[in-house]
């Protein structure tokens, strides 16, 4: 057997029983609270430790699979140019890669020196050993991806020069170097340069240019152990990637067809609705593209709707419903704004339900005006649906009722979700063979949680760095210098966030943008929770503004159009969101209407 085959299925084997293990110890944790008044001690914090884990074994095998989260840019070059710019952003993405190995081996070394140990008594550098291992890997598949040939690869490994020159030349650490550097790297990103390394490549840039060592970047990843709530981001993906593998999605097309397909135009609001559905679980918006673009697309064009208006339709709904229970997204910036989450999702409610019903409604009009195909309307269908799909209605009861009823906490209703979502697929239905099927998904699952993840853990150390540079103070005293009035701040918010999120994943985006946006906000007596609607609200809407837009490239690449096909198929909807996003933006009771009867 050839080695790299070998590593690859060591690698998927860890990925996942890191996942079961993530899995099994909340779960049990709760059973033993419920039953035992017990649970397992130290628990919580492997289950912690496990998730930087799962974090940086997913990302080797999102650069294995060469699924490193990037602009697709260069794809739209010219083909004699094409090559060479790849070689270049492989480079240095290389020399970045490189630099980040040797500065987590640095973080090892000073973890062996303290000896500290975590939960049943292991030490830390053995947790913190997956860093140098995980970059290691990264930039060795970087090389080998980057050309075809030893010349090429050669080349690009020279990168792997840049890091040793800094630790033997300290004398470059000059000011001088800053717009220069930052410049290659928004350069590089600009031509495909993978997100988690242009990050971290300008973290670890200022680091070293304030004369810090730069294992402060990796020290920073390692801050995600740390965390009460991240666990439940890779818990709540893996429970999506069953939920979408098995065949809730053809039960819930069903019942929402039966719901509302015999309307003019229902088969645009059916899709809106699944696609909007699916969103929250699998933990971002291009994921419902990728996988359920396929089947909805070939329906709405049978069905006669327009091929560009069906395009669009799927783009688009695909890019929404992050406001709702259980996003990850929703969840992450509740952590670190310092919000009551329950207090978050309350106040998300109406806008998200707005921002559903705005697609909705214009791909249903667009239907109905083109003569677009109805099903007709049976009572008995609605009730075959709706038992059809009971497990998947139950779903969302369990996870709010099991977070906000005080039974579990959020990590462990993620936990109780993956194992409600594995019953109902592979026990109930029987649609999913447990040892085939689910090794699959979870290495689906740990790859795609690796590939924004990753991104979360080098954020750190840029927003470390921000704060100890104290940009928030500085931007806020120029902010509140040029602009007076909240109504022209809430503006220019829009405009900031719409060019973020055209630029950045929201999960980057959270780490990275608000501790910027925060105290501005604060300083014009927004509403914290308004804040953070608003924010996931305009990153909804950067994920299709021309002309990088994320989920423009994922839609391109799945439904193999060109990118001006995209452009024009979204605009009409872009247009529709842009004034939904400003009505949530200056009617504030949209958000805190509902979060004042309840009573907070």
């Amino acid at each position: 057997m050839q080695p790299a085959p070998v590593l690859h299925r060591v690698e998927d084997a860890l990925a996942v029983a890191v996942l079961i293990m993530i899995t099994v110890l909340p779960v049990i944790e709760v059973a033993g609270r419920e039953l035992l008044g017990v649970g397992i001690a130290g628990s919580v914090s492997i289950v912690q430790h496990l998730t930087m884990w799962i974090t940086f074994i997913g990302a080797a095998l999102a650069a294995r699979t060469d699924r490193l989260l990037a602009l697709a840019t260069a794809e739209f070059l010219p083909q004699p140019w094409r090559g060479r710019i790849e070689r270049g952003t492989a480079w240095l993405a290389v020399a970045i890669c490189g630099t980040l190995t040797a500065a987590s081996a640095q973080l090892v070394g000073v973890d062996l020196e303290f000896g500290d140990r975590i939960g049943w008594n292991i030490p830390v550098w053995v947790v913190s050993l997956v860093m140098p291992a995980a970059f290691g890997g990264i930039t060795w598949r970087l090389i080998v991806f980057a050309a075809a040939d030893w010349r090429g690869r050669a080349v690009v490994a020279s990168g792997l020069v840049v890091p040793v020159v800094f630790e033997l030349v300290p004398a470059l650490s000059t000011p001088e170097l800053l717009l220069p550097g930052i410049g290659v790297i928004v350069l590089g990103t600009a031509l495909g340069l993978p997100i988690f390394a242009a990050i971290g490549g300008a973290a670890a840039l200022l680091f070293f240019l304030e004369g810090t060592p730069i294992a402060a970047v990796p020290g920073e990843a390692y801050r995600m152990a740390t965390s009460p709530m991240l666990p439940a981001i890779p818990l709540f993906t893996l429970a999506g990637y069953i939920l979408a593998a098995g065949g809730s999605s053809q039960r819930l097309l069903s019942l929402f067809t039966a719901l509302v397909g015999w309307m003019p135009g229902g088969l645009a609001a059916v899709v809106t609705l699944l696609l909007a559905f699916f969103t929250p679980l699998t933990g971002a918006s291009g994921i419902t593209i990728l996988a359920m673009g396929g089947l909805l697309l070939p329906m709405l064009v049978r069905a006669r709707y327009p091929a560009r208006h069906s395009l669009g339709l799927v783009t688009v709904s695909g890019s929404i419903g992050v406001l709702l229970p259980p996003s990850l997204p929703v969840i992450l910036y509740a952590y670190y704004a310092e919000l009551q989450l329950e207090e978050l999702f309350i106040g998300g409610f109406v806008p998200g339900l707005l921002l559903i019903f705005a697609v909705a409604a214009w791909g249903a009009w667009r239907g109905a005006y083109q003569g677009a195909e109805r099903t007709p309307f049976k009572g008995r269908e609605i009730g075959r649906a709706l038992w059809g799909a009971k497990w998947e209605l139950l779903l969302p009861l369990i996870i709010i009722g099991g977070i906000f009823g005080g039974v579990a906490t959020l990590v462990e209703a993620a936990a109780l979700t993956v194992l409600y979502a594995f019953m109902v697929e592979a026990l109930f239905y029987r649609e999913l063979k447990i040892a085939t099927d689910l090794p699959r998904i979870g290495v689906e699952a740990a790859t795609m949680v690796g590939g924004f993840m990753i991104i979360l853990g080098v954020a750190l150390g840029l927003t470390n760095y921000l704060l100890i540079a104290q940009v928030p103070m500085h931007a806020l005293s120029w902010v509140k210098e040029f602009i007076e009035s909240p109504i022209l701040f809430l503006l220019a918010l829009n405009l900031l966030l719409i060019i973020v999120g055209a630029l950045m994943d929201i999960y980057s985006a959270i780490i990275v943008i608000v501790p910027l946006i925060v105290p501005m906000a604060s300083a014009y007596n927004i509403d914290p929770v308004h804040l953070g609607v608003i924010f996931m609200a305009n990153m909804q809407l950067g994920y299709l503004m021309p002309p990088m837009g994320e989920n423009l490239f994922l839609s391109a690449y799945r439904f193999k159009q060109s990118l001006p096909e995209i452009y024009r198929a979204t605009i009409p909807y872009v247009v529709i969101l842009l004034i939904t996003v400003l009505l949530i933006t200056y009617v504030p009771g949209l958000t805190l209407g509902l979060l004042d009867m309840v009573g907070r």
